[in-house]
């Protein structure tokens, strides 16, 4: 009878084992299935928190300038050209144009040539300058000198 009961409890042993592979695979299919959907939602969380870094930057940038729009000087529009032209007419040198403006002679030249762009208060001088004829220019300079 022993050998009976051994062999009755391999039996059981290997079904058991057999049912806890199957329990077992199928958990595994879950587990991985699962792990897949983590990895998903964490690039999907990555690419929201990039793009809401992108919109709070872009918010930030838009509400430092939101007030600026509304004031007169802002609506100045800018052409290096126009510089040159203008200082051309006037007969001013790149310094003298500077002294009106208030801004150093590099100032006027990197304005000149595009490779910078006037801040707003910078803008705001010039377009005041802007308006001016010759001989007010003229004038101007030697109320500077």
């Amino acid at each position: 009878m022993s050998s009976f009961a051994g062999v009755f409890r391999e039996e059981i042993r290997r079904l058991a084992r057999k049912e806890v592979r199957s329990e077992i695979a199928a958990l595994k299919k879950a587990s991985t299935a699962y792990r897949h959907e983590i990895a998903d939602l964490k690039r999907q969380l990555k690419a929201q928190e990039r793009l809401t870094g992108r919109l709070a930057n872009t918010l930030e940038k838009g509400s430092r300038t939101a007030p600026a729009a509304t004031s007169k000087e802002s609506t100045v529009r800018f052409s290096p050209a126009w510089i040159a032209k203008h200082r051309d007419k006037l007969e001013l040198s790149a310094a003298d144009y500077a002294a009106l403006v208030g801004v150093s002679p590099l100032t006027i030249y990197n304005w000149e040539k595009g490779k910078t762009r006037p801040r707003s208060a910078q803008l705001a001088a010039w377009a005041k300058v802007r308006r001016l004829g010759k001989r007010e220019a003229w004038k101007r300079l030697d109320a500077l000198d």
